[in-house]
């Protein structure tokens, strides 16, 4: 894509959610993201997941109010934006290998697959629901990729959006449903806790 300067108009369209200029800005950036982070990481995906954060990032910090001082310096924010989502996962990967050293093998296959598939048939309801709790946006693309498993051209012309794009909104729709499974198993937690710290003090003469 050529280079394209950028000014106050187009950084104010991008911070009021306009749809052109939210695909122009994904598919500009898109190639660019994606031959840094593969420099530094070893899996497709990783760079694509990472890429996916970068935009959100960006496009929340235009949206809530710091904006950037300089918009025909947004290339910049934006790779500046990457170098710090890079730094933060290689550290988060530095900290998960530590731990994965310490962690038992794993056990057989067959009780591995059995262990995943009741774990499946008991919280996919369970995922249904917190899906249900999602913003309708955010319910419409998992329900139309993951449950009718519909095409991503069709699910495009649907919400007025590139692929790229598609992509970005997947990946928040995702978030906020990993961030609502961790908040119900916090709660869960505590509220099992509470129980046992009620039954033990029953218990304590």
């Amino acid at each position: 894509m050529a280079f394209y300067a950028f000014d106050q108009e187009y950084v104010r369209r991008l911070a009021d959610g306009d749809p052109d200029t939210e695909t122009h800005f994904v598919e500009y950036f898109s190639g660019l993201l994606i031959a840094k982070l593969r420099n530094r990481l070893r899996l497709p995906q990783e760079a694509e997941d990472l890429k996916q954060e970068v935009f959100l990032r960006v496009l929340r910090a235009l949206r809530g109010g710091s904006g950037i001082e300089q918009p025909e310096r947004l290339g910049a924010f934006v790779l500046s934006v990457c170098n710090y989502v890079l730094l933060e996962h290689v550290r988060d990967g530095a900290r998960t290998s530590q731990w994965d050293e310490n962690t038992p093998e794993p056990r057989h296959h067959d009780d591995a697959d059995a262990e995943r598939k009741l774990v499946s048939d008991e919280t996919r309801e369970h995922i249904r629901t917190l899906i249900n709790n999602l913003p309708a946006q955010d319910q419409g693309i998992l329900r139309a990729l993951f449950y009718d498993e519909r095409d991503k051209d069709a699910v495009c012309r649907d919400y007025g959006v590139g692929r790229d794009y598609l992509r970005v909104l997947l990946h928040r729709a995702k978030r906020r449903l990993q961030q609502a499974v961790v908040k119900t198993a916090a709660a869960a937690s505590l509220a099992s806790k509470a129980s046992q710290h009620s039954r033990l003090n029953k218990e304590v003469p």
